[in-house]
């Protein structure tokens, strides 16, 4: 599934590119209480604003997936990537 505007990162497909709009911890599934997963990401670099990219997907699942967010490269597993909201800058 491609990621819509509005849609989380952990929709969207390898060549993705987008800015996040918000960060909404009720839509991942995590391990992690939302108040840390939100730091977490925070931390991170994903942060309003921010310009996305999905560099790569694992082979299996295709999880977890590779992001480059700001200059820095990070993998996430889709399940936490869904609390990332993102809107499309465009699909390659």
């Amino acid at each position: 599934m491609k990621a819509q505007p509005g849609s989380p990162l952990g929709q969207a497909r390898q060549g993705f590119c987008g800015h996040i709009q918000t960060i909404d911890v009720g839509q991942a599934r995590s391990d992690l209480p939302a108040a840390e997963l939100e730091s977490r990401l925070i931390e991170l670099g994903f942060i309003e604003g921010a310009h996305v990219e999905v560099l790569h997907e694992g082979p299996f699942g295709r999880d977890p997936i590779a992001v480059r967010v700001h200059n820095a490269t990070v993998a996430l597993r889709r399940r936490e990537a869904m609390a990332i909201i993102v809107t499309v800058d465009r699909l390659l």
